[in-house]
């Protein structure tokens, strides 16, 4: 069953229904116009067409394959018997016929390659021999001929959007895993990062009474958060839901800014008055990514850091976003970049994909910087 039946269930049952009633209406017209001559070719044609009718109705627990199969094995069954003996006179199964084309369409466009390969010709045939049943073949036989030509076509047409759709959507999908593993690298590796500094703080450091209490009570609070972003990112890994929304703005570069001001560096923050309103979400989490990565390398490559200092404004070019410590140069920064990690690497392709850039060295006052230049609306929608 399709998507749109699954979600709307009544709808595809009232469809289903006027499909029904309309193909035996027409199996219904040419029985009573056989009434006036009724023999035993025309008792076969009223036959497959009510079998054939019924195939092209969908049903949940009969696959769409199998009833193709009954479909083509009466109508080319009926046909080869007319053809090769007595036609029928008048009539010969305009229901059946229409009943194939929907089956044609159905077989070419959702069934698998090698089966759509073997059943999408014989419907076509079982359309084309329909109408040389009658003893007066006419242009009904040319008609379902091109008829035949037609939605074959049009249902290939259809197949390979289906299949550029699904190509997209898995295209789609690994990229939103490969940002999932982004976020877990810049997620986890803060807060981890951020418990082995404690950590390391507290063995070498004597501590006793609350001073003990209070260093255990922070590496405990790292190790929850840490646990608790890991959760998260693994459930929406495991149900396959993509994120529509930033996971992280402004409000949460604060808050960053405070935590880790408790447990390293103090950090001063400047940001741009309003500059929560107008910044796009989309940018406001590249710049919180941005920044809680930069915190986590001055834990790990400037331990000598006494001040950070972030600073988030406005330029020509869109948001400009600073964050610099008066530490050594992290001369280890640069090939941890390179490596196989999601560090500096994987920010920069944000900052790119945002159209934007992202630059990180030593500053001209000493220390080290992290530039980055995102712009205020996406350009892709320029």
């Amino acid at each position: 069953m399709s998507g749109w039946a699954r979600a709307h269930p009544r709808k595809a049952a009232a469809a289903k229904t006027a499909l029904a009633a309309v193909l035996l209406f027409l199996v219904g017209v040419e029985s009573v116009v056989l009434t006036q001559q009724p023999t035993r070719p025309h008792a076969i044609v009223v036959a497959a067409a009510v079998v054939v009718c019924l195939c092209a109705v969908p049903y949940r627990r009969i696959p769409l394959t199998l009833r193709a199969r009954i479909a083509v094995a009466v109508s080319l069954t009926a046909s080869a018997v007319l053809i090769a003996g007595q036609h029928a006179l008048r009539v010969w199964g305009l229901g059946e016929g229409i009943a194939l084309l929907v089956l044609l369409t159905a077989v070419v466009r959702r069934a698998p390659g090698r089966t759509a390969a073997v059943l999408g010709p014989l419907l076509g045939l079982s359309c084309v021999l329909a109408p040389m049943r009658d003893i007066r073949m006419g242009v009904f036989t040319v008609v379902y001929g091109v008829l035949t030509v037609v939605v074959t076509a049009y249902s290939l047409i259809l197949r390979w959007q289906d299949a550029g759709r699904l190509r997209d959507l898995a295209a789609v999908r690994d990229a939103e895993r490969l940002e999932l593993a982004r976020e877990l690298h810049d997620l986890v590796a803060h807060h981890v990062t951020g418990i082995v500094v404690q950590a390391r703080a507290a063995r070498f450091t004597a501590l006793d009474g609350p001073r003990a209490g209070d260093a255990f009570a922070r590496i405990e609070t790292s190790g929850g958060e840490a646990l608790g972003a890991m959760r998260r990112l693994v459930r929406v890994l495991r149900e396959g839901e993509a994120r529509t929304t930033p996971v992280a703005g402004l409000a949460e570069v604060r808050a960053l800014a405070e935590a880790f001001t408790r447990t390293g560096p103090p950090v001063t923050l400047d940001l741009e008055p309003g500059l929560d309103r107008a910044l796009p979400p989309e940018v406001a989490a590249a710049v919180h990514r941005i920044v809680r990565e930069a915190l986590t390398n001055v834990r790990k490559h400037a331990a000598d850091a006494t001040a950070v200092r972030i600073t988030v404004h406005t330029v020509p070019r869109g948001t400009e976003l600073r964050i610099a410590n008066d530490g050594g140069t992290p001369a280890r920064l640069a090939e941890a970049a390179r490596g196989g990690g999601f560090g500096l690497a994987g920010l920069t392709e944000r900052a790119e994909a945002l159209g934007g850039t992202l630059t990180a060295g030593p500053a001209p006052e000493g220390g080290w910087e992290v530039t980055a230049v995102l712009p205020a609306s996406d350009p892709a929608g320029d």
